[in-house]
């Protein structure tokens, strides 16, 4: 697995725009929103967390680009379920005049996984495909093979969407210009010239939640197998041509002469992929899709409207089946869900080597957005959109960190070791969150950092004396809780996010220093 690619989904949950616009495009509702959303672009944009009395900021989208050299962004709004605002904003090319448009293509990394979902649905809603049925039973092309002392047949479609069927290879690599592309089943058996192990359960299928985007892979292979159509022409069929994405594709490589595509660029804002100026992504439903903001606004708009019993997209049953968790993960039937009531909402990110993005939808209301960028460092901007839009609604507030002594930070100093073997039910999203099953906690510069053999550190800041925040980390905020005892000592730690946790022991006599 990537790490990069991993760091990516962990940066997971961000929002909206940019300001060096070229032209609006999308319809226009009697009760205009577009002003509302300019403006707040114009002088919205903040962090997620600010210290207890630090005045909020009021960050243009031109300004924050710059900060993360991202080049360029496009973003597009629906409310009660009509696509209503789908904007472009700065370059596609670092250096160069070429404006971001409605329309512009990005890569949109596993953001494909959702529409791939979609696909899938859309041939259950006909009765094509059972969600429940062993997906071997399906393949003629390739088996899953058995593994982990586990029958491979019993693995259905519905674990292979919510991430539950026990399968690995989290994500996959990018491939540069000039390198050849694996085949599909070169892919899944980790075979030359794929830069990915071989797709191969872990675990008791059912028994927890791994993300996979080597079972989304297969998912795609059962789609050409039972369909007999490659891929790319299924999802034009049962997706982008009902829905009216005229723009979007899952065509690797992007062919060359391709018009209005936004270019690759790393975390300096360099402009990187080349001479052709963007990656390929062979594992097309995983994470291949080429798409605009105008398209994917419009494809949420159908999910979000099928799931009220508005549109034709997809039955309703099928769309609430869609966005209803699947124990013991945190996805449904391809998306992430969260929330209640109005509060509720569904949500991907995707984040391939130098491309950011990000779909958001509250079914409540029929609300949601879409946010495209094409910078390595794309998420932080993102994040900072999405809090200027979320404001909009009054849902998102600011968390206010606190100042704690040096001396209490202390006591939370030393090693820590995960519990095993804790039931998925128990750890949920928070799968595969660390890398390795040990850490350090250490003080530095009167900060709390979380550090570990080969990973970025974690610095974090507390939002009560034992509950801290890493302010740098994705937007669901993960809390760090230190379980202090009755004898006042520190015994422990748990990490929790959206139902999920992760629990540590403290290690007796571990040092207190790196």
């Amino acid at each position: 697995m990537s790490r990069k690619f991993k760091q990516g989904i962990s940066h997971i949950r961000w929002s909206l725009l940019v300001i060096l616009a070229t032209g609006f495009i999308g319809p226009v509702l009697a009760s205009d929103p577009r002003q509302e959303i300019d403006d707040a672009l114009t002088h919205g944009l903040r962090p997620a967390v600010l210290p207890l009395q630090a005045p909020l900021p009021h960050w243009s989208l031109a300004e924050r680009m710059a900060q993360h050299s991202v080049p360029g962004t496009s973003v597009a709004v629906i409310r009660d379920g009509k696509l209503v605002y789908a904007r472009g904003f700065g370059t596609r090319q670092a250096g160069s005049n070429d404006p971001v448009d409605a329309d512009t293509l990005f890569s949109v990394g596993s953001v494909s996984k959702v529409v791939t979902a979609a696909v899938t649905l859309r041939e259950v809603a006909d009765g094509k495909l059972n969600l429940d049925r062993s997906v071997n039973g399906y393949l003629h092309s390739w088996k899953i093979p058995a593994g982990a002392g586990v029958d491979p047949d019993t693995i259905s479609l519905r674990m292979l969407m919510s991430h539950t069927a026990g399968l690995g290879v989290w994500g996959f690599e990018d491939y540069q210009p000039g390198e050849t592309l694996p085949t599909l089943l070169q892919t899944l058996n980790g075979e030359s010239p794929a830069k990915n192990a071989a797709v191969r359960i872990q675990f008791p299928p059912g028994s927890r939640m791994l993300y996979s985007g080597g079972g989304v892979t297969i998912e795609q292979l059962l789609l050409q197998d039972t369909s007999g159509k490659s891929f790319a022409q299924l999802a034009d069929e049962r997706v982008f041509s009902p829905v009216g994405m005229s723009r979007s594709t899952f065509i690797n490589p992007l062919p060359a002469d391709t018009r209005n595509v936004a270019h690759a660029h790393d975390k300096k804002g360099q402009a990187t992929a080349l001479p052709r100026g963007w990656e390929s992504f062979p594992e097309q439903a995983a994470s291949g899709l080429w798409t605009s903001a105008n398209d994917l606004g419009h494809f949420v708009a159908a999910l979000l409207s099928a799931y009220r019993g508005q549109g034709p997209f997809l039955p309703q049953s099928l769309a609430i089946a869609m966005m209803t968790e699947v124990a013991p993960s945190q996805h449904g039937l391809g998306p992430r869900l969260e929330g209640e009531g109005r509060s509720r909402v569904f949500h991907h990110g995707g984040s391939n080597d130098s491309y950011r993005a990000w779909i958001e939808g509250y079914p409540a209301s029929g609300d949601g957005f879409v946010i495209l960028t094409n910078g390595a460092n794309g998420a932080r901007l993102a994040a900072e959109l999405r809090n200027a839009l979320t404001d909009l609604s009054g849902d998102n507030q600011v968390l206010r960190t606190i100042e704690l002594p040096t001396t209490t930070l202390a006591d939370f100093e030393g090693d820590y070791l995960l519990t095993p073997d804790l039931p998925g039910s128990v750890t949920g999203s928070m799968t595969g969150y660390f890398d390795h099953d040990r850490f350090r906690v250490a003080v530095a510069d009167d900060t709390l950092v979380v550090s570990q053999a080969d990973d970025n550190p974690r610095r974090l800041q507390p939002l009560t004396p034992t509950r801290f925040v890493n302010p740098a980390g994705d937007a669901s905020q993960p809390r760090f809780e230190f379980l202090r005892g009755a004898d006042g000592k520190v015994q422990g730690l748990r990490v929790q996010r959206d139902g999920g946790q992760l629990h540590f022991h403290k290690l007796q006599g571990s040092p207190s220093q790196p």
